[in-house]
């Protein structure tokens, strides 16, 4: 096998484990909390990064982290994975998988525009038009499939959803500007982002020994959906000639979790919701050719 097959490979593999991220999530939030859900997802997910690091050899880039990387993933780790979790988990709740799932595909749009401010990236009119183009169907999924009738569908799942998207953004412009080894990075935000996950349901009273439905959803989430999706996609893109040859695989993902959410939900694919992902996902592909 070719060293770029072995790039597609992974990075298939990737696609298909969060392809499975939206069920999970709402079959799992049946028997958990979004908090609760997180709080052992998130554990699952450290010891497995752990495992890695450690058949890897790279033990010693944990020792050799300055006080600057901890500050570095001690923010980082709040934003992802206990917050952007948190408010993506909660709307989820809250909402259709099939919604839910759908809007938090528009965090590339978001990332474009924080850029403009965060990076002193600058965007032309084709841009900013594809830009238009997602929003326009971020609008559409968030009224329902009635554009024109301004009125929200459900207002605080919509912003919740929406909310977690400027969350993952805000995380992705940091995690760029810090240069330290993927996996390591990946370990600390769990690792530390479990301990503020630990701290929140403490305070909030939110721990329970978890029913065996519960605990294999939120392993599955954690091993599939956050540890391992994360390091065969990072493994895919260095393995790849150029990472537009496997990054342009991602737009399979909302696809297929649609077909997933439907088959293993039972929600039934609303047009509102496969119009909205159309336009969507034309707005974000136009935006990568301008």
């Amino acid at each position: 096998m070719t060293q770029q097959n072995k790039a597609y490979l992974f990075a298939g593999v990737a696609v298909l484990m969060w392809s499975t991220a939206g069920s999970a999530f709402k079959l799992t939030l049946n028997y958990l909390e979004p908090a609760q859900m997180l709080l052992f997802a998130s554990f699952i997910s450290a010891i497995v990064l752990l495992i890695i690091i450690l058949l890897q050899k790279k033990w010693a880039l944990i020792r050799l982290t300055t006080r600057k990387q901890w500050l570095d993933s001690a923010v980082n780790s709040f934003l992802n994975p206990f917050l952007y979790y948190v408010i993506l988990l909660y709307a989820y709740d809250i909402l259709l998988a099939q919604e839910a799932m759908v809007l938090n595909y528009a965090w590339p749009v978001i990332l474009t525009i924080l850029s403009v401010f965060m990076l002193r990236q600058k965007i032309g009119w084709k841009s900013f038009l594809a830009i238009l183009i997602s929003f326009a169907g971020i609008w559409v999924i968030a009224t329902g499939g009635h554009p024109l009738a301004m009125q929200f569908s459900n207002p605080l799942g919509t912003g919740l959803a929406l909310g977690s998207t400027i969350i993952w953004a805000l995380f992705w412009v940091n995690n760029v500007r810090d240069k330290r080894d993927e996996v390591i990075k990946l370990f600390f935000n769990f690792a530390l982002g479990f301990i503020y996950i630990l701290i929140y349901c403490l305070v909030m009273g939110k721990m329970i020994i978890p029913s065996g439905y519960a605990l294999a959803g939120a392993a599955y989430i954690g091993l599939f959906e956050m540890s391992l999706a994360f390091f065969f996609w990072l493994k895919g893109l260095r393995l790849s000639a150029t990472t537009a040859k496997v990054s342009n695989l991602i737009f399979i993902s909302p696809v297929l979790s649609l077909i997933l959410i439907r088959i293993f939900v039972g929600e039934p694919i609303q047009a509102a919701t496969a119009a909205g992902l159309v336009l969507i996902l034309t707005g974000i592909i136009l935006q990568r050719k301008f």
